[in-house]
């Protein structure tokens, strides 16, 4: 079986010392692909100058809603060049934060919805990000979602009005250990039954969400795109469907969504 993380942190402080490692261990893991998110336009830089040592690495670009405030016409000119590598394979992680609020609201959804236009004029896909922001964050993706050529809402663990709300625009759902932890992740494992096959998609969002059943817990306490396999084994189960045949949708999801 092989599967694909889409969405890891690569260059977070616990893991950007260790990328050769957590690599390998994530390529004997069976993940034969990771796709490395960025926050912001330094990241997306960062990324793009590692990538020739890791040319099985795919990327993201964008600016995530905690990086709104730096946003400014200038960089819409730098994203659609940083787009441009060929490891890019969408536009993200962007969207809306209510919950932290790192900045204002006003400036999230004027950065997101620059990059709703930019994923619209460059026929990129998006990895969407949405947290205690729903009442924003779907109206703003429905007014570009018939011209899109594709979103995943990313580590997706809202409620059945907010997952049917995101369903209903077409968007693939991302799904992560917190669907592992017994306590938070409850309503997620009864939810993630309701997600067409062709909608569904995994990542760690590693070095974040260490599954919490996961057995033996590593020292580091540090996710890593190696354990995707452990949350594609819970998710099968609650689906009643086989590793294999996850696997498979899984990966065909892949290929559609990010045009590979």
């Amino acid at each position: 079986m092989q599967w694909t993380d889409i969405a890891v942190n690569l260059l977070s402080g616990q893991l950007a010392g260790e990328i050769d490692q957590t690599l390998e261990n994530a390529k004997a893991a069976g993940v034969h692909r990771v796709v490395a998110l960025a926050s912001d336009l330094a990241e997306a830089t960062a990324l793009q100058a590692i990538q020739a040592d890791y040319p099985a690495l795919k990327l993201t670009a964008g600016v995530h809603p905690h990086h709104a405030s730096e946003w400014a016409s200038d960089r819409v000119e730098r994203l659609v060049r940083l787009i441009q590598h060929p490891a890019v394979i969408a536009i993200g992680e962007c969207g809306l934060d209510y919950f932290r609020d790192f900045s204002s609201r006003e400036a999230q959804r004027a950065a997101f919805e620059a990059q709703l236009e930019l994923a619209v004029e460059h026929r990129r896909p998006l990895v969407l990000h949405c947290r205690e922001a729903y009442d924003d964050f779907i109206p703003m993706v429905a007014r570009y979602r018939d011209r899109l050529p594709g979103a995943v809402l990313h580590c997706f663990t809202g409620t059945a009005d907010e997952l049917q709300a995101a369903l209903d625009l077409d968007l693939h759902i991302g799904i992560t250990g917190w669907i592992c932890d017994e306590r938070r992740g409850t309503e997620l494992r009864k939810l993630v039954t309701r997600i067409p096959d062709h909608r569904l998609l995994l990542e760690t969002d590693s070095p974040y969400l260490l599954p919490r059943d996961l057995r033996p817990k590593p020292k580091s306490r540090r996710n890593e795109p190696a354990h995707l396999p452990h949350i594609a084994r819970t998710v099968a189960q609650l689906r009643s469907q086989s590793e294999q045949a996850l696997s498979e949708l899984t990966e065909a999801n892949v290929k559609q969504l990010f045009q590979l």
